[in-house]
């Protein structure tokens, strides 16, 4: 039983620590993806079970995307194999080279993924009635995976449809990126494509990528965030949860963290701000804030790592379940950044030590 799938390209990041990509001779090797991220610390730092529905080319380096997802203790059993042709020229796998930032030097991706296996899916290809019939509590997808091709944004729709009609909850996250939309339509076919899967979506992470009339169209001040959500909630009328990370970045080095939320039961919610937040690795960090989010309204009932089922977690939310649930991810998002990789290594005691006020100080 899985509490918690998501769909998403999982793809081989390689870091060069504290050096520039261009100049790199070693690279530590991680596993991450926008959407897979989030199943990774659900299991890995809360505790769920949880499961990632993907495709990799069968060969060496697909196997060892594998063997990564393996020790993040995400179930593999639904990720579909491609068979490889030796050249890559039907399907490959994705790479991701990513230097941190440092200072006045902001951190830089540079993804290779043009033609991935996963970006080749097709609706169709998955039969999600057999897979949410397994009885997953929650469903997680987004932009990213949405963004990698023309196909993939309709594997996306048929996905998200199928979770509603098993009732499953269902949360998407815009997370724009520039580069997968490049001689694509740009931003305008991103907006497009995002608003017709968050309407699927009872929760939506991330939803200031939906303000205005393009994503990253408007600067949101601190002042202007509710009635941004409000303007989102307008567009879309079916979701429970609007929730979004915030960030101000003084310094690669440095950032203001921190957090909010609208809904219909509770109206707006801020969540804990954490100013002056020392940074290793901001990237996944939003993912983490998901992650943290997820887990905190999956649990609001006090059921955690409770079987799979049960009532849909966000119909009876107030503004304390709300209030904790952010107080999850801007933890856990904080956290997040204290490592590198994309992934979360942070521990729930370690969450929970930094929402009841912790410090830096030494343990032992």
């Amino acid at each position: 039983m899985t509490d918690v799938m998501a769909l998403g390209e999982v793809m081989l990041r390689f870091d060069p620590g504290e050096g520039r990509i261009r100049t790199a001779r070693t690279f530590q090797v991680w596993e991450g993806g926008g959407e897979y991220n989030v199943v990774r610390a659900l299991r890995r730092c809360f505790g769920l079970r949880t499961a990632v529905v993907t495709a990799l080319a069968d060969n060496a380096v697909g196997r060892l995307v594998e063997d990564l997802i393996l020790q993040g203790g995400v179930d593999t059993s639904l990720i579909r194999w491609v068979p490889a042709d030796g050249m890559g020229r039907s399907a490959r796998n994705g790479l991701n080279f990513v230097e941190r930032g440092f200072g006045i030097r902001g951190a830089l991706g540079v993804s290779d993924r043009a033609g991935t296996a996963v970006s080749r899916l097709r609706k169709g290809d998955v039969d999600w009635d057999a897979v949410f019939s397994s009885g997953p509590r929650w469903f997680h997808t987004g932009g990213i995976f949405a963004g990698l091709s023309d196909t993939t944004v309709d594997v996306a729709d048929e996905a998200m449809a199928a979770a509603r009609r098993h009732g499953v909850t269902v949360s998407y996250d815009p997370n724009y990126r520039p580069s997968l939309w490049d001689g694509r339509g740009g931003a305008d076919r991103a907006r497009e494509v995002d608003l017709r899967l968050a309407r699927h979506a009872d929760v939506v992470v991330g939803a200031l990528g939906l303000a205005g009339p393009y994503p990253g169209a408007v600067r949101v001040e601190a002042d202007e965030v509710r009635d941004a959500l409000v303007e989102v909630a307008g567009l879309l009328p079916r979701a429970e949860v609007l929730a979004t990370a915030l960030r101000e970045v003084p310094s690669a080095g440095v950032n203001d963290w921190s957090s909010a939320a609208w809904s219909a039961r509770t109206g707006f919610v801020r969540g804990p701000e954490m100013s002056g937040l020392h940074v290793l690795d901001r990237i996944g960090s939003g993912d983490g804030f998901a992650a943290g989010l997820i887990y905190g309204l999956l649990t609001d009932n006090g059921d955690e790592g409770g079987p799979a089922g049960g009532a849909a977690p966000v119909a009876d939310l107030d503004t304390a379940g709300l209030s904790r649930a952010l107080a999850y991810g801007t933890a856990h998002g904080a956290l997040t950044m204290t490592t590198p990789g994309d992934v979360s290594m942070a521990s729930l005691a370690e969450v929970e030590a930094l929402m009841a006020g912790g410090s830096a100080a030494v343990r032992r």
